[in-house]
């Protein structure tokens, strides 16, 4: 069965390094190596590229790494500024496909809109994040991209063409892509893992691959195995890309100066209630409460929340987000930053809708699907709901569409 590209995976490449590299140019093209202090017995938390071609890696004690790399430079770790570095990344990202989970400090991962899932889109995408990246910094500053089915396999063909790299694996080139890599390149395989897949014969990943779910499930001791056994055809695992358990979808946005004033904001507001609700259809979940979170310029802040019978109907959902922006404080006082949160999630499979509303849900629901469906095929300027009228054009490259944003990290 062919799965569509769903996920797209950005990795930073040796990103303190590459961080020191960019500030100091005189470090650019030389071994580098970034430890906590400036002491032989501490061990490196980044290599630059040049250094890994010598073997140094993180974990490399510094007194060992000079030995093995002879000229390299080590630098202390200056952690405020590879955080600023990172939140500048997150926004040139944003400004090209939304961002849905922020992994780490150098991993995010985002979920490809329906119209975006061809090669050609995802190729512009990264080509577009490359290019901001050497514009707004300079070409030290590099990222890996992989996309793929899922997040997992997004996140190994990240890997698999490092650094600078860009990587698709296709639904149709499954399992056999996987074949080129070893069992300790998957993501989630480590050393005790591994031993444990040798004492069953499996040493490669093509007999990986070939390993019947059983087997996997027994050799991880639980469902894990199994999930490996779906992710390595492309098929879309629930804990790893749409967990069940997920307690809310969230989109927010910080409003350009010309969009604070509250008339202006409110039509981005309801973009991002319009493209949570989408999101939440995509993923199959159903909302039984809403949250209008906003931050205002007067450094007050301000949320309101209001509960109601389940559902992923854009339409009622905009109807209850006018009723907590009338609720608000300072209604005079311009929004800085807003953020609309989804709680309550339960699957619509698990939903029993009233009897006695049988036909007017199916229209509604009818109506959503349309709607996703032109979206879908045609972008997200083709159809939407008028509150969110004026929002597009001056909002659209910041306003997270179909995605799960970071504003909150959601377990």
């Amino acid at each position: 069965m062919n799965h569509p590209l769903r996920s797209l995976f950005l990795d930073m490449d040796s990103y303190f390094a590459s961080i020191e590299q960019h500030l100091n140019p005189r470090l650019r093209g030389i071994p580098v190596g970034v430890a906590p202090m400036l002491a032989e017995s501490t061990c490196c938390i980044a290599a630059s590229y040049e250094a890994k071609a010598f073997g140094v890696k993180t974990g490399t004690r510094v007194s060992d790494a000079r030995v093995m790399c002879p000229g390299i430079v080590i630098v202390p770790s200056r952690p405020p500024i590879y955080v600023n570095f990172h939140h500048r990344i997150v926004e040139i990202v944003e400004s090209c496909t939304h961002v849905d989970h922020v992994l780490s400090i150098d991993e995010m991962v985002c979920w490809l809109p329906t119209n975006l899932r061809t090669d050609s889109a995802v190729e512009t995408i990264s080509r577009a994040i490359k290019a901001k990246l050497t514009s707004e910094f300079s070409p030290a500053v590099r990222c890996s991209i992989g996309v793929a089915p899922n997040g997992w396999l997004a996140k190994t063909a990240s890997k698999m063409r490092k650094p600078d790299g860009f990587f698709i694996i296709r639904s149709e080139h499954l399992p056999e892509v996987l074949h080129e890599l070893s069992l300790g390149d998957l993501h989630g395989i480590g050393t005790n893992m591994e031993l444990r897949l040798h004492s069953q014969g499996i040493h490669t990943v093509e007999q990986l691959c070939a390993a019947p779910k059983e087997l996997l499930r027994g050799i991880w001791g639980g469902i894990e195995g199994e999930r490996l056994w779906h992710r390595i055809r492309g098929e879309v695992t629930e804990d790893y890309d749409a967990n069940p358990t997920k307690r809310s979808i969230s989109h927010g946005h910080v409003l350009a100066p010309e969009m604070r004033n509250p008339p202006k904001a409110l039509p981005v507001i309801h973009r991002l209630i319009q493209k949570a609700a989408l999101r939440m259809r995509d993923g199959g979940f159903l909302a039984g409460a809403l949250e209008l979170d906003l931050r205002f310029t007067n450094r007050e802040s301000w949320s309101g929340s209001a509960g109601f019978v389940e559902t992923a109907d854009s339409l009622f959902l905009t109807h209850m987000l006018k009723t907590l922006w009338a609720a608000r404080p300072h209604q005079k006082v311009d929004i800085l930053r807003a953020n609309i949160v989804l709680h309550k999630l339960i699957r619509e499979a698990q939903f029993t809708p009233s009897l006695f509303d049988r036909e007017s849900n199916g229209r509604i629901d009818l109506l959503n699907k349309t709607m996703d469906r032109i979206t879908g095929k045609f972008g997200k300027e083709a159809l939407y709901l008028g509150g969110a009228h004026g929002a597009l054009d001056t909002a659209q490259p910041k306003i997270a569409f179909k995605h799960i944003p970071n504003v909150k990290i959601e377990g």
